[in-house]
């Protein structure tokens, strides 16, 4: 039986205090079940730690696409679980720094040919960028050390052509 990874962990928390919240579960129940998930090591223990709950519901996906031209999104705005973002050629500008981040994971995959694409994120946000593939240009992006725990783990992935991604964390 698979160990239990800290990003499976993670979800269950998550969809233990969405229970809570909802009132599907009690207070009680509450810390019975986040002690067992916080304990456990395999998987199954993590199984029936959720057992029970509704159904959980799908992450949703958002694309955005141009051949050429700006894609931009900044200011109060909500972030889908996984929001993909296509570009052949033109500029990209992704500020979550006020964004609405309601999952602890976000993915954004990448598909740019040519042209910059800059990506600013919560001060708190923990950045993972091994999925992305560049081509001829490279990644500008400088981890932080954590200030705060508790922020969103955004993952980007994808393939970049000739473009130059510049990845930062939001100063406030």
């Amino acid at each position: 039986m698979p160990l239990v990874g800290e990003e499976d962990r993670d979800t269950a928390v998550q969809r233990l205090q969405d229970a809570y919240a909802e009132g599907i579960i009690s207070h009680e129940e509450l810390d019975e079940r986040l002690h067992r998930v916080l304990t456990a090591e395999l998987q199954s223990e993590l199984v029936s730690a959720l057992a029970l709950l509704p159904a959980e519901h799908p992450g949703t996906t958002s694309t955005i696409a141009v051949a050429g031209g700006r894609i931009q999104r900044r200011g109060v705005w909500r972030v889908p679980r996984i929001l993909k973002v296509e570009s052949a050629f033109g500029r990209v500008r992704l500020d979550l720094s006020r964004a609405v981040i309601e999952h602890p994971i976000v993915d954004i995959e990448l598909q740019l040919g040519t042209g910059r694409a800059k990506i600013t994120v919560p001060r708190e946000a923990v950045v993972d960028v091994e999925g992305l593939q560049t081509g001829w240009k490279d990644l500008r992006y400088k981890a932080r050390p954590l200030t705060r725990p508790g922020g969103p783990k955004i993952r980007i992935s994808g393939t970049m052509g000739f473009g130059r991604l510049k990845i930062r964390h939001a100063r406030r």
